[in-house]
């Protein structure tokens, strides 16, 4: 009997750390790692995992919302691994063993209430950026030039000094320079279309 570890985070500005920490404290020698969405279909590790377990062995992870994108993909996964005598183990909330009805059971009500929490989050994220907008603030990232770097990255360009020159002195790439251009360009386009 062996315990397979499955570990994921969201995005690559998150840290795997403390859930490989406890896998491996658990006694996980064989740890796949994922870095995708809860939601995305495509988590080859999590395939790995699963491919790996053998008859007898348990999959292993952090919590529930580590495993599927909803309840009724984590219950899938736990019917095939149920169907394979391979066992589910959480480390963190309750303690679920699949092998038992009150086991199932634990596991369908906290991957419904994991959904339910996932959807709420969802809801709040919707709503501040619904309330960001009502006050007039744009989403996405902030320009990498002030209005004062771009007006002086359009003089530099019209005094025909190179693109390279340009992004060495404000300390920013070339396509940003380029992007700055483009962007200057753009009202200039609308005022000669305008005109005609």
């Amino acid at each position: 009997m062996a315990y397979i570890g499955y570990a994921r985070v969201s995005t690559g500005d998150q840290t795997l750390d403390l859930q490989l920490d406890a896998l491996r404290e658990a006694g996980c020698i064989d740890i796949y790692q994922d870095t995708a969405s809860g939601a995305t279909t495509a988590r080859p590790a999590l395939a790995a995992a699963l491919r790996a377990c053998r008859g007898g062995d348990s999959l292993v992870i952090w919590k529930l919302d580590r495993l599927g994108r909803n309840t009724k993909h984590l219950i899938e996964i736990a019917d095939d691994l149920a169907h394979r005598d391979i066992g589910l183990k959480t480390l963190t909330g309750f303690d679920i063993d699949t092998r038992s009805p009150h086991g199932r059971l634990a596991l369908q009500m906290f991957a419904a209430l994991a959904e339910y929490e996932r959807a709420l989050i969802q809801e709040r994220i919707m709503a501040g950026i619904a309330a960001a907008r009502a006050r007039g603030r744009k989403g996405g990232r902030r320009p990498k030039l002030s209005p004062e770097q771009q007006r002086h990255a359009v003089m530099m360009a019209a005094s025909q000094i190179p693109i390279t020159e340009i992004a060495k002195t404000l300390q920013c790439s070339r396509h940003t320079v380029y992007a700055a251009l483009q962007q200057a360009a753009q009202p200039a386009q609308t005022e000669v279309e305008a005109a005609d």
